[in-house]
């Protein structure tokens, strides 16, 4: 449930050493800057990770929904991208650029509802069941009854709602299942811990520059690199709040307001509505979703996630930041040979964006060695132990 369930016990595993290959290495020099170098925190656009964004309509009963997804690549399966809880498409930025240049391959990062740019009429509904019929409903719109072979790649949140989707056949043309991070029985252990995890995350930003620096020294993000672009998504401006001049406009309009009352009688009413409207001045950011409010469909989310997983007929991948996040159930299906598993040290819950690289090469190994896809600029498989 993106960085709730592990960073709270991961949070003090030292940095990443620098990855070798285009995404890591550079944010690993970034990362590690001398004494007297200021790091940039400054945000990135998409555009410079994904070749094309795209709003998918789905119609519904009460209108249309409209799915905000990202792209590259042109031939080969389709990588079918899901976000982390809180998260955006955005989060698989860097990792895109690091597939794309290993196997040919096409990619499809999708803002889940309720999640970055996505807009639909009832964003409060985060069940399994809705989700999942959203990926379907998104990969209909897009590709029609003659879909081309895709492949889940979910971290946390998206890795339960890839089972899910997977699960229900909603996608015809699955021919792999990947799951980042995310483990029926860890989750559900910290289901008890998310809320006070959560209480504990500042509610507003004074700018982008100040959520990523956030993100990247609360160790929620380990890859500057990664949270420039990601944390875009995961944040948005207070409402009403346009512009530092704008803001100041909305609180003297209130005063002015709340001046023609009774002579005398400075309500309480109009410091708080004050008050509150220089909080959004001085701290113009906020959460995008409140993932507090989503508490009722945790457990959906995960309860008997480890055998959904196993029963899924095709072949499947996990990526874990430690071992000891497997299971019982998970345990005796990798000892049976049900599932690959590769395990990513030093890396904290957001695995795909701390060491993009790193998964980017497991992903493409894992493509290669099932015959999904074909390695291109030399990449050599690495076939883990495991």
């Amino acid at each position: 449930m993106s960085a709730l369930e592990k960073s709270m016990h991961l949070g003090r595993l030292p940095s990443r050493p620098p990855l070798p290959g285009s995404g890591g290495s550079q944010s690993g020099a970034k990362m590690r800057m001398g004494p007297g170098r200021k790091r940039d925190f400054s945000p990135v656009p998409w555009s410079q990770y994904f070749e094309s964004m795209e709003d998918v309509e789905v119609g519904n009963e009460t209108g249309k929904d409209t799915f905000r997804v990202y792209k590259s690549g042109s031939e080969g399966p389709v990588l079918l991208l899901l976000h982390g809880g809180g998260h955006s498409a955005l989060s698989w930025a860097v990792f895109t650029a690091a597939i794309i240049s290993r196997v040919q391959c096409r990619i499809v990062a999708l803002d889940l509802r309720g999640h970055g740019e996505t807009k639909v009429k009832n964003s409060e509904d985060l069940s399994a069941e809705t989700m999942a019929k959203d990926v379907g409903n998104v990969v209909e719109a897009m590709y029609g009854d003659l879909p081309p072979p895709i492949m889940l790649i979910g971290h946390s949140m998206g890795g339960a709602i890839a089972v899910h989707t997977a699960s229900s056949n909603l996608v015809p043309s699955l021919l792999g299942l990947c799951m980042i991070d995310v483990v029926e029985g860890t989750a559900m252990d910290a289901l008890n811990s998310m809320q006070n995890f959560l209480r504990g995350r500042p509610k507003t930003f004074k700018s982008l520059e100040n959520a990523i620096e956030w993100s990247v020294k609360s160790g929620q993000i380990r890859n500057l690199e990664s949270a420039r672009v990601s944390m875009v998504g995961q944040v948005k401006q207070c409402e009403g709040i346009t512009s530092p001049e704008g803001s100041k406009s909305i609180v003297e309009g209130i005063i002015e307001e709340e001046e023609e009352d009774e002579e005398g009688s400075e309500s309480i009413n109009k410091r708080k509505k004050e008050d509150d409207m220089e909080t959004k001045k001085d701290h113009p950011y906020t959460w995008r979703i409140e993932l507090a409010k989503t508490e009722k469909y945790w457990d959906g989310w995960f309860r008997g996630l480890s055998n959904l997983f196993l029963s899924c007929p095709i072949p499947k991948l996990l990526l874990l930041a430690g071992v000891d996040r497997l299971d019982k159930d998970l345990t005796i299906g990798q000892m049976q040979g049900k599932f690959q598993m590769q395990v990513l040290p030093q890396c904290g819950h957001a695995v795909h964006e701390d060491a993009p690289d790193k998964v980017a090469e497991a992903v493409a190994t894992f493509l290669i060695r099932h015959r999904f896809a074909e390695p291109i600029g030399g990449f050599q498989c690495v076939f883990p132990g495991c």
